[in-house]
């Protein structure tokens, strides 16, 4: 039986085909128009997955979209109603437009899939409609490797859900506990995000980069006036210093009173003012979801803990889960946010409305490395790197990585398009920029000349998973860069910077590994196993074998403000407008040199 699950209209839009339980394609729709974040329905991805899988669009048993628009259209209309008279401008022009979308929305989405798929089949009959958090919720732990397992699903808002507790077991799903909007941990972050000078639900990875360079001096400001927490982690928001209940913005001059100033103008300079908010509110942020944790295993009496929605996108926060022994094993979605709810909205439908069975091995998760994008073949390769007039050659597996590991040894920086595509915002080892993590230059070089982004911004390691505890303190599994750890204190130079810095004075790390070590001594790794990923495991061998070191540098194959390349074409566009040295689609080995006639 296959279903396909879309998540649309919010951000992040995406689409999953599962047939019988299993993963056949994933795919963001941002990765196909090249729009960051893009919101529209999911056409190119519902496409790449049908076609994928080889089978008549005719065979699709249901289409499951992730949350219930007629619910999150109930829950802005109370808040309107509960807020009024504020923000009555914004209601008067938004309401048509939600309730022609919400109100009619299986008409759209019957119409679209028409256009998309073909209009000879009735789309309407095959529509079923998922919760929000049930979609998220399902994509943590129906792929999970456990039978059972607490679920902690945290975001900014679903239908009226912004927190959730919920069990699993085996092929079920039960919902224990939940918090409401507006009160919202997501949106609580969103709001320093926005008010710290970033991009509501794009910067938030910004927001807990920076905060390792500032003290948290303003927590007890944010404890005493922006949010209330109980001893089991439920909480509540403090709403006279936000207005984003009412969509105007996500903060107002009470709250910019409180913090002594207007927000950082967007693409300004952070300052240690930033900083220091920035580290306050993730402190609070940690400290809440550690009690939700502890409430989770309690609650539950699972060792085991699956964590999915933007907020499990907060590596640091996962990383203290694990190192505080809350629960034996936590789990997090590769694809946490909303293009995650394509995937779990139709695992929900699979293993609850058809009953589907599940089994799992308590070791090994199913999805696959979330390598579950569009591969393309030498020959497209090939003709593809003809047409763009690239000086290339092609070589077997043991040169290739033999001659990339040698060019990551000297220094230089090197594109690496593999395989399939990674589903998720992190670049898994198919679609990445690799470099040598020794090299305590290379974290700006990166970041100044090939990213062109901010020069704080860290970058994460990928370990060969057998290597893991030489260089890390706890982590042994992330296969998915979820979770965040300490650098070995053996491999570490000097003692760590003091905090509150200035950015400029931070750039060299006392470590081994100074290009992958941020300024408190931490890391966002990925363990990689020749199982999940035997080519990117194999290209790291390579390289321990000329260096004795078992990690390189990978970060994502894009520059600053686009998605992750997809295609050839766009892999070759990318490392030609920038410093890169070297690039490998699949085994053809790309230089920098003047391109053909």
């Amino acid at each position: 039986m296959h279903i396909l699950g879309i998540s649309a209209f919010y951000h992040d839009s995406a689409a999953c085909l599962i047939e019988d339980g299993e993963i056949i394609a994933a795919a963001q729709e941002e990765r196909f128009t090249r729009k960051k974040n893009d919101a529209s329905f999911p056409k190119y991805s519902i496409q790449f997955c049908v076609k994928q899988s080889g089978i008549d669009p005719a065979e699709i048993r249901s289409v499951v979209f992730y949350e219930k628009p007629i619910l999150k259209f109930e829950r802005i209309l109370e808040t309107y109603f509960s807020f009024a008279p504020k923000g009555f401008s914004s209601f008067a022009k938004s309401m048509p437009i939600w309730a022609k979308e919400k109100f009619f929305q299986k008409t759209l989405l019957a119409n679209e899939l028409a256009g998309t798929l073909g209009s000879y089949i009735d789309w309407r009959s095959k529509l079923l409609f998922s919760s929000h958090h049930l979609s998220h919720g399902a994509s943590a732990f129906f792929p999970s490797p456990y039978d059972d397992a607490a679920i902690l699903t945290l975001d900014g808002v679903g239908e009226w859900a912004t927190t959730s507790l919920a069990m699993g077991n085996k092929n079920r799903i039960t919902t224990l506990k939940e918090i409401h909007f507006p009160h919202s941990l997501g949106l609580l972050y969103s709001a320093f995000t926005y008010y710290t000078g970033f991009k509501v639900n794009s910067g938030e990875y910004k927001l807990m980069g920076l905060a390792p360079y500032g003290r948290p001096k303003y927590k007890a400001l944010i404890e005493e006036n922006l949010i209330n927490v109980a001893g089991d982690g439920s909480f509540h928001i403090n709403m006279e210093y936000f207005d984003f209940a009412t969509g105007l913005k996500m903060t107002n001059r009470k709250f910019e009173r409180l913090f002594g100033g207007p927000a950082r103008p967007y693409d300004f300079p952070p300052t240690q003012r930033e900083m220091d908010i920035a580290a306050s509110v993730q402190t609070v942020i940690e400290d809440v979801i550690l009690k939700l944790a502890q409430d989770a295993r309690s609650t539950t009496g699972s060792k085991n803990l699956c964590l999915a929605g933007g907020v499990a996108l907060n590596c640091v926060a996962n990383g203290r889960i694990l190192r505080e022994k809350i629960f034996d094993n936590v789990w997090v979605q590769p694809a946490a946010g909303d293009a995650g709810g394509a995937l779990g909205a139709a695992l929900a439908v699979w293993h609850m409305h058809f009953k589907g069975e599940r089994s799992s091995d308590n070791k090994s998760d199913r999805m696959q490395g979330s390598l579950l994008g569009p591969a393309f073949s030498d020959l497209e390769i090939e003709e593809e790197l003809r047409a763009l007039g690239a000086r290339y050659e092609r070589l077997n597996d043991a040169a290739l990585f033999d001659r990339v590991a040698s060019a990551l040894a000297e220094g230089k920086v090197v594109g690496w398009h593999q395989g399939r595509m990674e589903f998720g915002p992190r670049a898994l080892g198919n679609r990445s920029i690799l470099a040598d993590p020794r090299d305590p230059d290379m974290q700006s070089q990166l970041n100044m000349k090939i990213k062109y982004r901010e020069s704080f911004r860290p970058f994460a390691p990928s370990v060969l998973e057998e290597d893991a505890g030489e260089w890390f303190d706890t982590v042994r599994d992330s296969p998915y860069m979820g979770l965040v750890d300490t650098v070995a204190e053996n491999k570490r130079c000097r003692v760590a910077d003091e905090p509150g810095q200035r950015v400029k004075d931070l750039t060299e790390i006392g470590s081994e590994i100074p290009a992958v070590t941020h300024v408190d001594f931490t890391s966002r790794l990925q363990t990689v196993s020749a199982d999940h990923n035997p080519r990117f495991h194999a290209l790291i061998s390579a390289f321990k074998s000329k260096t004795e070191v078992g990690l390189i540098v990978n970060t994502s194959f894009n520059v600053r403000g686009e998605p992750i390349v997809c295609t050839p074409k766009e892999a070759f566009n990318c490392f030609m407008s920038t410093d890169m040295d070297l690039l490998a689609i699949n085994n053809f080995l790309v230089m920098k040199q003047n391109r053909t006639a």
